[in-house]
């Protein structure tokens, strides 16, 4: 059995090193950063209290169908499911990465102490620091994480594409409505994206995989010649 993906780990690299240097410009407060941050969060906000009825249709998919509890539940059920086929170390990788998402962004969130987007009219609210945001982070290695289970598991793709597009729309669906609710700046959303894909490929990468099968292998042996 071989990763889903190929060079999963050059490409847990090159998104860790975004991350990284993402994370820098915001902990210097680059300027051309934090202009066009806030040039996207003012426009975005006109709308939002402009617009109630999509502001209210953000809020219900922020805080319920994408919140990172509604997330970690998808993830819960994943694990259970592996558990009930006796899968102890997939279900085990799973969960370890899932955790791990969950206290490097709480880390770094304490680290670099970002201020959320003030407003005198605001239209929703959040706690804690802003940078990486846990929405997009969590999305990320949840939908990261179940495609990948599907793929080792031979989904076929009238299952497998109809899910990878939910997933997408979930990643960069949750991505908008936090920004279009005025409680992230764009490179928060960013930052989540990139060190939870970075995460998921990581735990791709160093799986354990089993060697196949010498059933497995028959296929490739079928024309060779036999003396």
């Amino acid at each position: 059995m071989q990763p889903p993906i190929r060079h999963p780990a050059r490409t847990a690299a090159v998104l860790l090193v975004l991350f990284l240097l993402l994370l820098a410009l915001v902990a210097v407060n680059w300027g051309p950063l934090d202009r066009a941050d806030r040039d996207i969060v003012v426009s975005l906000h006109h709308s939002a209290v402009t617009h109630h009825d999509r502001t209210e249709t953000a809020r219900v998919l922020s805080d319920w169908v994408w919140d990172p509890w509604a997330m970690r539940a998808l993830l819960a059920v994943m694990v259970g499911w592996l558990l009930w086929r006796r899968e102890w170390p997939l279900a085990g990788w799973v969960t370890v990465t899932a955790t791990l998402g969950t206290l490097l962004q709480q880390g770094i969130k304490a680290v670099v102490g970002r201020e959320r987007p003030h407003w005198p009219d605001p239209v929703d609210s959040a706690h804690f620091a802003a940078f990486p945001s846990g929405h997009a982070l969590t999305a990320t290695v949840a939908c990261g994480l179940l495609l990948w289970v599907m793929t080792l598991h031979g989904a076929r793709n009238r299952w497998l594409v109809p899910v990878a597009v939910a997933a997408a729309v979930s990643v960069f669906g949750v991505g908008w409505t936090r920004l279009y609710l005025g409680v992230h700046w764009p490179s928060d959303v960013l930052g989540g994206w990139l060190l939870g894909a970075s995460l998921v490929c990581t735990a791709i990468a160093a799986y354990p995989y089993p060697a196949a099968r010498d059933g497995e292998r028959a296929p490739a042996d079928e024309g060779t010649v036999r003396s």
